[in-house]
């Protein structure tokens, strides 16, 4: 059973739908065994104690600079024992002696199909408010590994989520979490908690 460590900054909606997920067994050969939150207070962690799943809180305004916080992160993943890193709202970029020691075992959802609307500055409500304007037709959302380059990891899953004429961003940020973000995310963590997950060439297989 692998051990899956959910990094978090504030409400925790991505965290809720790996929890329910878990919780409805659609989440295969892996657990949440730690929530850990850059903010004090983010409600995330109050997600995490409803279902008794352990957290941790690591303020980042208490760490001088990225490398300082970084390091800090990478040893609370080391005493978790952690074989899975989540990024569900997690607000900090970390540098990349993080990903170094764990390769392909981090992953994040973008709330966009990548490579559009993606790269640094793009998150949250932005990323919507540039798909309106470009006048998609499509977006989605994204579930990649993490690397050095933001938002530049090999693409795990992806979902794609129709754009209503008369959408604003709010009204398809949430479209695109419950369409695409809140069932790809869990998927994805389980394909690699039973161990179908492969890069070759920057390139994700998927085994059946």
């Amino acid at each position: 059973m692998k051990n899956i460590v959910v990094l978090v900054s504030g409400g925790g909606t991505n965290l809720q739908a790996l929890i329910d997920a878990q919780e409805s067994g659609l989440i295969n050969g892996g657990r949440i065994t730690c929530v850990i939150s850059s903010k004090e207070g983010a409600y995330a962690l109050e997600r995490a104690k409803k279902h008794g799943i352990k957290s941790r809180v690591i303020p980042r305004k208490e760490y001088s600079d990225s490398v300082e916080y970084s390091k800090a992160i990478l040893d609370a993943l080391n005493e978790e024992k952690a074989d899975l890193v989540v990024y569900a709202g997690f607000m900090t970029i970390l540098d990349e002696l993080v990903v170094k020691a764990y390769p392909y075992k981090m992953m994040n959802v973008h709330p966009a199909l990548i490579p559009s609307f993606c790269g640094k500055g793009y998150y949250g409500l932005r990323v919507h408010e540039e798909a309106l304007k470009k006048g998609v037709k499509l977006t989605g959302a994204t579930v990649h590994f993490v690397t050095e380059v933001c938002d530049g990891g090999p693409i795990i899953l992806q979902k794609a989520v129709e754009v209503q004429s008369d959408d604003t961003p709010e009204v398809l940020q949430r479209r695109v979490m419950e369409q695409a973000e809140w069932k790809i995310l869990p998927k994805a963590v389980s394909l690699f908690c039973e161990d179908r997950l492969s890069v070759k060439d920057e390139i994700v297989y998927i085994s059946e």
